[in-house]
């Protein structure tokens, strides 16, 4: 039997995705509904919380999954 660990790697849905695929990335990543974490950002849009900065880092800096495979927590 082999024992691999499984590496978690945050990353833009190019499936699950609306304006740039970060919501969705977020969704596969915690392994929750992409519509929750949609939800949450829009809640937090009306917060003091600089959503839409961090929301924009996030689309900048987060890569796309390039090897073709979907993520999906089992």
């Amino acid at each position: 039997m082999s024992n691999q660990l499984k590496e978690k790697k945050l990353y833009k849905s190019r499936h699950d995705r609306k304006i740039c695929g970060v919501c969705g990335g977020l969704a596969e990543y915690f392994g929750i509904d992409s519509t929750v974490v949609r939800l949450i950002a829009v809640v937090l849009l009306f917060t003091p919380i600089p959503t839409f900065i961090i929301y924009l880092i996030f689309a900048i800096v987060m890569p796309y999954n390039d090897n073709g495979t979907i993520v999906i927590d089992e």
